[in-house]
């Protein structure tokens, strides 16, 4: 049976490297973004269906849950990351309310909004995926707050759906080469220090959340739930 999986933020990154990982399974895959030209080259490239969305818009994911069947089976949380700067001549508080709100929109409340409004079409069997960052474990700022809270509604969703046999994890991800989450800034002496943070000194690679991502995904992934699972090479290590 074909499964229909959701990709919010499924353009660019590991969204995009999501979406293209079910559907090399077969999967009636919808990716998102919020913009139409990467919306439309996505879904042609990888052969899904594309939706112009802005998951922090409660109209537009309305939009968007109207546009998917009956039923969906995967939903992957991926849209988010790092919010533009806010603009240098607001006032100190003003700015730095505007940077908190745009954190936490844009890595907390699209979640919370995309997964409430497919939440009925959700099936025994049904897998969310939420993609977090190591970055709410240490010095992270209003972005590592946001995805901090991210893992912890996601503990809440957990409790919540799991009666219904659905699962609800967090993918934190460590460092990911291959995606432009520093947005060119990154020089080759911070390259280094994060690989060096790391056990087996070396990168993560988009095909190590993907492919953490399709395994809890999968049947044999059914009893865990609730959970933050860590990609991240050892850089931040649990117990």
């Amino acid at each position: 049976m074909t499964r229909i999986v959701l990709v919010t933020g499924g353009t660019s990154g590991i969204g995009r490297a999501l979406a293209a990982r079910f559907a090399a399974d077969r999967a009636e895959v919808f990716v998102t973004g919020r913009h139409a030209d990467t919306v439309e080259q996505t879904a042609e490239e990888l052969g899904v269906h594309g939706v112009v969305c802005d998951a922090t818009h409660p109209a537009q994911v309305a939009a968007l849950s109207a546009r998917l069947g009956d039923t969906v089976d995967v939903v992957v949380n991926a849209a988010g990351g790092l919010p533009e700067d806010a603009p240098t001549d607001a006032p100190p508080l003003e700015s730095l309310l505007a940077q908190w709100h745009a954190n936490l929109a844009q890595n907390l409340l699209g979640a919370v909004l995309t997964t409430a409004s497919v939440q009925d079409k959700l099936t025994p069997g049904s897998s969310i995926l939420s993609i977090g960052s190591i970055g709410a474990e240490r010095r992270g700022g209003s972005y590592g707050a946001s995805k901090a809270a991210l893992a912890a509604w996601n503990a809440s969703l957990s409790s919540e759906l799991g009666p219904r046999g659905i699962t609800s994890n967090v993918i934190s991800a460590g460092y990911i080469v291959g995606t432009n989450f520093f947005r060119g800034q990154m020089t080759d002496e911070r390259h280094q220090a994060l690989v060096q943070e790391t056990h087996d000194k070396r990168p993560g690679t988009l095909d190590d959340i993907t492919e953490t991502a399709y395994f809890l995904a999968s049947p044999g992934a059914r009893h865990i739930t609730g959970q933050t699972i860590h990609v991240n090479g050892g850089a931040f290590t649990t117990r």
